[in-house]
């Protein structure tokens, strides 16, 4: 609207200037040598004007024509370089789809069309030698990033992943260090020199790391720097206490459900003498999340404790929180150890009429050996206890832990370990399909028809399945004379690892190397 308006304004006013001009007294007279042309001053004007625009156009024909070469080649190029970007973006359809072949198709004719000063080039070349197994070739195309500002961080990325493919720890440490300096922000970097540090012990470093990085949110950042404070408490509980307690502390206020960090809390400060503000942060702790951790630390606040007080401090937890199962299970132990085999077996009902769990059914064994003494009715519990449903434990990773630690022992993430039952967890544990299900219990490799467990790290452990129950003792004589049919092992193919960030094509370098029999998870290298 404003556009016609202003057009309908210029047209107005050149009308009223060609209506001022044609009124105008005058001539113009223009003689070339013998001739002599006479005009009126509107006539003069027109005929200037129309001279003017006819120069103009012989001006923009005469050019065209000189540049007509330089446009024919430009439009070729500009065709090319189109086929070029629809055999990358094909390319990358093909990688996402994992079509290895279409996608080294596309990247040859996107280096033929575009050249690899293009870094969406490079890039495809590097994803589809990936997926063919072209390590070198992948590699160079990496190297080649380096050189433009845009994808330098990419490049690290790719060459810190084809590193650690090779086993190759100084290198990959060297490029993940580049890319945390260059783009902090950058999140994979940042967890990968977190890895580092962890896996070497260097809790201090590891929480400058943390510091500097931003990569993550806020409440990510809270909970991994609780995490690093408590894994550096435990390491100086023993030679250096007070500042221990400081980095419990302030664990406990980064995230108040973290376990680990009241319970050492809870220790230390018993340690230094304060029994009575031991005694409250346990029950502050309990109100939080009732833990066993935490309800040893509060029971074993004085070593000269007798059962009977044990019992008196388990009874206070229990009145914060009386229908959370674990303080139903501190009450129940404590009571059998003071001989209150009627509180125990009060607070038990309960656990006993949802279905007793595997801890349930021990502490049932406990009591009736403590009340009755050896009996069949403690054989009874025993055999309920092998078949029963398992407790919540420390997981991570298909591991079941006798204690928290702050990393996996299986691929070093920090913050692995969560509480819960092995059997609900694991199942759906994004971060086990190197172990066949059900995750513990099941982890057996076949050798013809031989079962051998898989080596564990020292201090995790894993339950063995118990025997299934049979309804005919003729059917289990036959199945006893038939060989067992070999067990296969799940077949773990390698995903192809590309760095593009599509769903269909991770870029996680493919499963780690077991963990020897006997290694110590805290001595885990993620970096070799």
């Amino acid at each position: 609207m404003i556009r016609m308006i202003i057009f309908v304004v210029l047209l107005a006013l050149l009308a009223a200037g060609g209506a001022w001009l044609a009124e105008q007294p005058g001539e113009i007279t223009l003689v070339v040598d013998q001739w002599r042309i006479d005009a009126s001053l509107g006539m003069g004007v027109i005929l200037l004007v129309g001279t003017a625009i006819l120069i103009a156009l012989l001006w923009s024909i005469a050019r065209f024509v000189f540049r007509l070469p330089g446009l024919m080649s430009l439009a070729a190029q500009t065709r090319k370089r189109a086929r070029g970007f629809t055999a990358i973006s094909r390319g990358m359809i093909a990688v996402g789809a994992g079509d290895p072949q279409s996608a080294r198709r596309y990247a040859q004719d996107a280096q033929t069309m575009l050249g690899d000063d293009e870094p969406l080039t490079l890039l495809l070349r590097a994803q589809s030698a990936q997926m063919d197994g072209r390590r070198a070739d992948a590699e160079k195309a990496f190297r080649a990033m380096l050189n433009a500002p845009e994808t330098r961080v990419l490049g690290l990325r790719g060459l810190f992943i084809e590193a650690r493919r090779k086993g190759d720890a100084a290198a990959a440490r060297a490029y993940v260090t580049e890319a945390a300096r260059l783009a902090p922000g950058v999140t994979w970097a940042a967890e990968a020199v977190l890895e580092h540090e962890c896996a070497e012990g260097r809790w201090s470093e590891a929480l400058k790391t943390l510091q500097r990085s931003k990569g993550f949110n806020k409440d990510e950042m809270r909970r991994k720097r609780a995490v690093l404070l408590t894994a550096d408490a435990l390491e100086k509980a023993e030679r250096q206490a007070d500042e221990a307690l400081e980095e419990a502390l302030q664990a406990i206020k980064l995230a108040p459900d973290l376990a680990p960090a009241q319970a050492l809390a809870i220790r230390l400060t018993a340690q230094r003498g304060d029994l009575r503000k031991a005694a409250k942060r346990a029950e502050a702790a309990w109100r939080v999340s009732p833990h066993p951790d935490i309800a040893n630390a509060a029971l074993n606040v004085r070593a000269s404790d007798s059962a009977r007080e044990k019992f008196q401090r388990a009874e206070k937890l229990y009145a914060i929180a009386p229908h959370d199962f674990e303080s139903r299970m501190v009450v129940a132990k404590t009571a059998i150890a003071a001989r209150e085999f009627g509180r125990a077996r009060d607070v038990l009902k309960p656990l006993l009429d949802d279905g007793p769990t595997v801890a349930v059914c021990l502490v049932m064994a406990d009591l009736e050996e403590a009340e009755h003494g050896p009996s069949g009715r403690v054989r009874e519990w025993l055999n309920r206890a092998a078949r029963a449903p398992r407790d919540a434990a420390w997981i991570a990773d298909g591991v079941i832990a006798d204690e928290w630690m702050p990393i996996s022992p299986i691929d070093g993430r920090l913050d692995a370990f969560q509480w819960g039952r092995p059997a609900e967890t694991i199942a759906h544990h994004p971060h086990t399909d190197h172990v066949p299900p059900p995750a513990i219990e099941d982890a057996v490799l076949a050798d013809s028809n031989e079962k051998e467990a898989l080596p564990l790290a020292t201090g995790v452990h894993t339950e063995p399945e118990p025997p299934a129950a049979t309804k005919d003792d003729t059917a289990t004589a036959a199945k006893a004379e038939a060989p067992p049919p070999p067990v296969q092992p799940r077949a773990v193919t390698p995903p192809s690892e590309v760095v593009f960030p599509l769903p269909a094509a991770p870029d996680d370098p493919g499963p780690e190397p077991e963990t020897p029999a006997g290694a110590k998870p805290r001595g885990f290298r993620l970096f070799g």
